[in-house]
């Protein structure tokens, strides 16, 4: 999913907002780290239950702008893969399964990054500073996890619609389930989890990691198209690796009770026997820009929120009637 940062007051901003978890005043590399890492100063204490409330906010707003906007490039990704051979896509109801989806992306998004910033700060608290990705990888992958209960049943019932199998959501759960089985909604589970958790763990830390290093280059704050520019490059560089893992979670999702494939080895061969190798790569356009300018418009979006909430917490309101 996937699924998407603006310059932050680091010193009313929470702490998740910045990739090292700490206070950013008085930034300095430190020498012969592999990974960027930060010197921290004195450090604020954990607070679980604001940082967990914050990114449930933040999440769920961000992947709601950026589903909306960006809904129509994701149907024709979608059809792309699941055309077999040299067949022709419809570009009619791109829009087809919107609401529907909006109503599962909103909870996974805010599921995300509910769970990815505590766990991210937690980390960066628990490990060496020259181990700052592995903190970002592991929390992006903690979070894909948590959210995949959701992105599943969500993905499944908007790809059948994409692909023009149900006219409605309810329709299409309802069919489903006397179809498949309440399974049917998690067709492709391990195929989903198999793109999705590279792909959160990557491309969170991708963008972490480059904000870490931005910041201590330029030793100042990321301006808004600055934060753009690096949402949409960990965006569109993740989607283009994982694409072949698309395409297998695609074909799994959308085969229905015909049964095609049997399991992700065997969607691979079949698709490899029968398309070609260059058949793993169908849509990586779409999937490429779609991902890309997400990355821009959900990071940005999500930055923005948590900046606005930090700004807006009634401790921070106390003190300006002061």
């Amino acid at each position: 999913m996937g699924p998407f940062a603006l310059a932050l007051d680091t010193k009313n901003s929470f702490a998740a907002s910045d990739a090292s978890g700490r206070k950013m005043d008085n930034l300095q590399m430190v020498p012969k780290n592999f990974f960027a890492s930060v010197n921290s100063g004195e450090e604020k204490p954990f607070d679980f239950l604001r940082i967990l409330f914050e990114g449930v906010i933040a999440g769920g707003t961000a992947g709601v702008v950026v589903e909306t906007v960006l809904y129509p490039i994701d149907t024709i990704k979608t059809r792309l893969q699941e055309t077999r051979g040299g067949g022709q896509i419809a570009l009619k109801g791109l829009y087809s399964g919107l609401a529907g989806n909006l109503a599962g992306v909103l909870p996974a998004s805010a599921i995300f990054v509910g769970v990815y910033e505590p766990a991210k700060q937690k980390l960066l608290k628990m490990l060496p500073e020259n181990l700052s990705a592995v903190a970002h990888l592991t929390a992006g992958a903690l979070g894909g996890i948590a959210a995949s209960f959701v992105r599943v049943p969500t993905e499944v019932i908007k790809q059948r619609m994409q692909t023009r199998q149900f006219a409605s959501a309810p329709d299409a759960v309802r069919l489903i389930v006397s179809k498949e089985g309440f399974k049917g909604l998690y067709a492709g589970y391990g195929s989903f989890l198999l793109r999705d958790l590279p792909f959160d763990a990557i491309q969170f830390c991708i963008y972490e990691q480059l904000r870490i290093g931005y910041k201590l280059a330029a030793k100042r704050d990321l301006n808004d198209p600055e934060n753009a520019v690096i949402g949409a490059f960990a965006g569109a560089l993740t989607g283009a690796i994982t694409t072949p893992l698309d395409v297998i979670k695609t074909r799994l999702m959308v085969q229905g009770s015909a049964n095609q494939y049997k399991g992700i080895v065997d969607c691979v061969r079949t698709i490899v026997a029968e398309e070609g190798a260059p058949a793993l790569l169908k849509g990586i356009g779409p999937r490429v820009l779609w991902i890309g300018i997400g990355g821009s418009i959900f990071f940005g979006v999500l930055e923005r929120t948590k900046r606005y909430l930090a700004q807006n917490r009634p401790d921070n309101a106390a003190s300006k009637q002061d």
